[in-house]
């Protein structure tokens, strides 16, 4: 049997980022045939991929791709804050937003059927993404995706790779970029106060409604005399406009400037915006709370099977 050292187990684990006890068994079973150790770790983390692909994927990053007027915006996701700076993770997202701009894919699984190699994966961007599951060792998966192909001009903004923005504008580029910071920093849902989507102008003019009504039990109580109902609709409705203009693009007061409004802003420099997406890393997702330590047992119990 060939002797297997500890720097041709460092040499395997560097080829292909597999756990050290992995690449040992691999190498003694090959005998030292480091390209045959290889094959069998990918064989076996094939495996390891199957099991990581139920695990929560929370964190992650949102990367783009823009060439002219045509662009795109992709969220992929992960289990780790740890992995979204893996060089391999990382080529993986800016090669899918590649692939969204210049193949317009209908969905999450015409994407993953598009061409594409990587780190020794493929022949295509899901065969890829399934080898990183097991090579790096947690679940990822590519989340959502929106290309821009409209005929409008494009600016674009990365806040690290967990905020990004693409505004579609015709106009100045320096506005539209200001514009696209802007939201990136405000959130705001909607360009106006008529595009808001009606569900959420319905919650919040019920949340509104609940506290003018604690509000007029409070005076009661206090003494004072009840509220008509004139007045109170007048409050409830005065609550939801507040809240219209807190969240509509052009009402906000622009970040750069608390003197105008965004669409003042935009009117002095005769750029008009036609639409904004906007994706912020796990938006929406439920992250999974583990418990340390029960997590920790069940790894030495699992270690304590296997040997």
């Amino acid at each position: 049997m060939a002797a297997i050292s500890a720097n041709m187990v460092a040499e395997l684990r560097g080829k292909t980022d597999a756990p050290m006890m992995e690449c040992k068994r691999a190498l003694t079973e090959a005998e030292g045939d480091m390209v045959k150790a290889e094959e069998l770790l990918r064989v076996k983390l094939g495996t390891k991929a199957g099991k990581a692909a139920g695990r929560v994927t929370a964190e992650g990053v949102v990367a783009h791709y823009r060439d002219g007027h045509v662009g795109a915006l992709i969220e992929v996701n992960c289990e780790t804050d740890f992995v979204t700076k893996n060089d391999s993770f990382l080529a993986l997202a800016n090669a899918a937003a590649e692939l969204v701009a210049k193949h317009n894919p209908a969905d999450i699984a015409a994407l993953g059927a598009l061409p594409y190699a990587q780190d020794g994966f493929g022949p295509t961007l899901e065969d890829v993404r399934k080898g990183l599951i097991g090579k790096i060792g947690e679940n990822m998966s590519f989340r959502r995706f929106k290309r821009f192909g409209s005929g409008a001009k494009l600016a674009t903004y990365l806040h690290g790779t967990r905020i990004g923005v693409v505004v579609e504008f015709e106009g100045d580029d320096v506005a539209a970029k200001d514009v696209a910071m802007h939201v990136a920093a405000m959130k705001p849902v909607a360009l106006s106060s008529a595009d808001v989507p009606a569900e959420l102008v319905a919650r919040e003019r019920s949340v509104a409604a609940a506290k003018a009504a604690e509000d007029a039990a409070t005076a009661v109580a206090a003494g004072k005399p009840p509220q008509s109902a004139e007045i109170v609709t007048r409050r409830v409705e005065g609550g939801v406009q507040k809240y219209l203009k807190e969240v509509s693009l052009f009402d906000q007061t622009f970040v750069k400037n608390d003197k105008q409004t965004v669409a003042q802003m935009l009117r002095s420099t005769g750029t008009a915006v036609k639409a904004f997406t906007l994706y912020v890393v796990g938006e929406g997702i439920e992250k999974k709370v583990d418990d340390f330590a029960a997590e920790v047992a069940a790894q030495v119990a699992s270690a304590k099977q296997s040997g």
